[in-house]
């Protein structure tokens, strides 16, 4: 058990690495001024990826933002994210446009033209400067089983408006891609539910 002597020098030392902390954080959140529209890329192999862009999702909801949804791959069956979105069209506009899972689907050429006509969807939203966030879930599958030309897909991202923000998921984001994101998080899997043979369940999986 730590004494009232040890504990107030550990308090002390703690509150001296805290003001440090704080100054540097300060200097840094002073030096970053800059506003513009970023892109966001989640990949790697643990869950989370498009957990997280829906969470932005609503966050920018929550800022009386316009959003847009793109969901490459998935589509084949209904989500809870997407029974939720869909309650609020006036602010989402909410497209699943994959037919399932590549090993369901098999059949490439089937793959590639619905991942083409999500683009053309994906591209009207990029165009669109009422739209505050888009969400491009699953985007990084189709790039990189090459349903879609990367450097094409780069250069309608860098030709949005300025104050737009682009979140894209999925894994094997390609290189070309997180060369231009702004921020880049790779989910690491530690454990899964799946391997020990707990099946995907609502509330958590979809």
């Amino acid at each position: 058990m730590i004494d009232d002597t040890a504990n107030s020098e550990l308090n002390e030392r703690h509150r001296v690495r805290m003001e440090r902390k704080k100054a540097i954080i300060d200097q840094k959140i002073a030096e970053a001024q800059k506003e513009i529209g970023i892109i966001i890329v989640n990949t790697g192999n643990g869950k989370g990826k498009s957990s997280s862009g829906f969470g932005m999702v609503v966050r920018a909801m929550g800022h009386g933002m316009k959003v847009a949804v793109v969901q490459f791959i998935k589509g084949a069956m209904s989500t809870g994210e997407e029974k939720f979105l869909r309650r609020f069209p006036d602010e989402v506009s909410f497209h699943a446009m994959g037919e399932g899972y590549t090993w369901d689907t098999q059949n490439r050429e089937r793959d590639i033209e619905k991942a083409e006509e999500a683009w053309a969807l994906a591209k009207g939203f990029l165009s669109d400067p009422a739209i505050g966030l888009v969400l491009f879930d699953e985007l990084n599958i189709a790039l990189k089983y090459k349903y879609l030309d990367v450097h094409a897909v780069i250069s309608d991202l860098l030709d949005r408006p300025g104050m737009q923000h682009v979140v894209i998921t999925g894994r094997g984001a390609p290189e070309e891609l997180i060369a231009i994101a702004d921020t880049v998080t790779e989910m690491a899997v530690v454990k899964h539910a799946f391997k020990a043979g707990i099946a995907a369940q609502a509330g958590t999986e979809f």
